[in-house]
């Protein structure tokens, strides 16, 4: 009796698909969602924030960018740390300080404590973040590896949106008297929860035999990114002064010589010869217009809802909410499409999302035009980044993942940053006189810059359909 019993139960064990990899993506999604909320989260309550700590715009502005600057910083030397001392460790790690910081950010009692913690809460979020795709990336495989990804780039597209939603909910809630302060304090104990969830479901992972971290390119990588990422965040609020040219151009010639040493040492802290696998540089110049397109949009739109048409914080943020949920449900969903046809989703994706940036120009007034808009911009660009991720990343082998990591979280924040700051100057400029005039020019220039990507999204596209023709029997 009892052995009739436990067989067919051993046998049903058996037969369950293994869905504890699914579990371990699923908290690693939730830290990385929580990090990139951070990213706008923290817009809704510049006003407060300033009324409270009695802050200087410049200060205002460095909390607001202090995180992208402390994100940006690490973002490289994160990945290849998490391949030298493990990922889980690493991610473990950054989970902690991410949540350390963001209680000292809630807690903080003056802009100074709260700029120098939102920069080093960014250096925890640079900690966790490259962590997740190198997962991924060594932990699943073939449309797994797909279906994984696409759930990569669903929560990056909503995360970004969501912020000024949870934002504007948490302020004008204003839970226990606190005013912004559970902006930061939401993450302690979300934090802690996937800190210990972590710890258990993600692989160890073993230091590789003879590597080691590249401090001559550390020592050049991070000036070089801050060089560049600390004027284009700081510049429009500073009038642009000469200091800001300089500074990039100076992170320029750091990076150039950053290209020329990595290149030169034995362990490179980027081994830049993963450009030559097939689709990683049409990917990531791809992603790197898309992305930049992305940021601009994001900003200049909420500005204009706000500036231009009057809404709230939240109101404007409920506002886009539809074409978020849209962009991630596409982006998720978009492997269900017939697979001759995946290849091309990016370049049509992209021009897509071009037509809705000239749409929204022409229905500034923000009737049904306008939100028509929105959600083909989410259709368009959801089934482009999923594509996109898919086809680029899926077939980097596992000895490069670190590198390619390192490199695609890269450009996604440093995208972004050029995004908000070449498309906000312009239309915080030209906001002065008409903010339809500048939705209108900036979502021109904005569609430009897709058409562009989606050329780079061809090559991509015609390298994947080669691939994919060459293993047809």
């Amino acid at each position: 009796m009892t052995l009739t019993t436990s067989v067919p139960a051993a046998t049903d064990r058996a037969a369950r698909p293994d869905r504890r990899p699914w579990f371990m993506l699923a908290v690693l999604l939730l830290g990385q969602f929580m990090a990139l909320l951070d990213v706008t989260v923290v817009n809704v309550a510049m006003t407060d924030i300033r009324t409270d700590l009695h802050t200087s715009g410049a200060a205002l502005q460095l909390v607001v960018s202090g995180y992208t600057v402390g994100y940006a910083m690490l973002l490289i030397t994160g990945a290849r740390l998490g391949e030298l001392y493990g990922r889980r460790r690493l991610f473990v790690t950054g989970t902690i300080a991410f949540t350390v910081f963001s209680l000292l950010c809630g807690l903080a009692p003056g802009a100074g404590v709260l700029i120098a913690a939102r920069i080093a809460q960014g250096a925890g979020a640079a900690l966790m973040m490259p962590q997740v795709i190198s997962v991924i990336q060594a932990q699943f495989t073939g449309p797994a590896r797909a279906k994984a990804l696409s759930a990569y780039t669903a929560v990056i597209s909503v995360a970004f949106v969501a912020g000024q939603v949870v934002g504007g909910v948490l302020v004008g809630a204003d839970l226990f008297g606190a005013g912004w302060r559970p902006i930061f304090l939401v993450n302690v104990p979300i934090g802690v929860v996937v800190a210990v969830l972590a710890a258990k479901l993600v692989p160890g992972g073993a230091a590789k035999a003879g590597r080691r971290l590249d401090l001559a390119g550390l020592a050049i990588a991070v000036p070089a990114v801050v060089l560049v990422v600390l004027p284009l965040v700081l510049g429009h609020e500073t009038g642009w002064p000469a200091w800001t040219f300089a500074s990039i151009a100076a992170g320029v010639l750091l990076a150039v010589l950053f290209v020329v040493v990595e290149r030169r040492v034995r362990d490179p802290l980027v081994n830049l010869e993963v450009l030559r696998i097939r689709g990683v540089a049409p990917g990531l110049a791809a992603l790197a217009t898309g992305i930049a397109s992305y940021g601009g949009f994001l900003f200049c739109v909420s500005l204009h809802l706000q500036t231009g048409l009057g809404e709230t914080a939240l109101a404007a943020g409920l506002t886009m909410a539809p074409g978020g949920v849209v962009f991630g449900v596409c982006g998720f969903f978009w492997n269900r499409l017939p697979q001759r046809v995946h290849a091309w989703l990016t370049p049509c994706g992209y021009v897509g999302s071009a037509v809705a940036y000239v749409l929204l120009g022409l229905g500034s007034d923000g009737g049904a035009l306008f939100s028509a808009a929105l959600l083909l911009f989410g259709l368009s660009m959801g089934c482009a980044f999923g594509s996109l991720m898919a086809h680029a990343l899926t077939h980097v082998p596992l000895e490069s993942a670190a590198d390619v990591s390192g490199l695609l979280t890269t450009t996604l924040q440093l995208g972004q940053v050029v995004g908000v700051a070449t498309f906000g100057s312009v239309f915080l400029t030209l906001a002065g006189v008409s903010s339809a005039h500048a939705i209108t020019t900036t979502m021109t220039w904005a569609a430009v810059l897709l058409l562009v990507g989606a050329g780079f999204a061809v090559v991509l596209a015609r390298t994947s359909v080669r691939r994919w023709s060459g293993c047809r029997p």
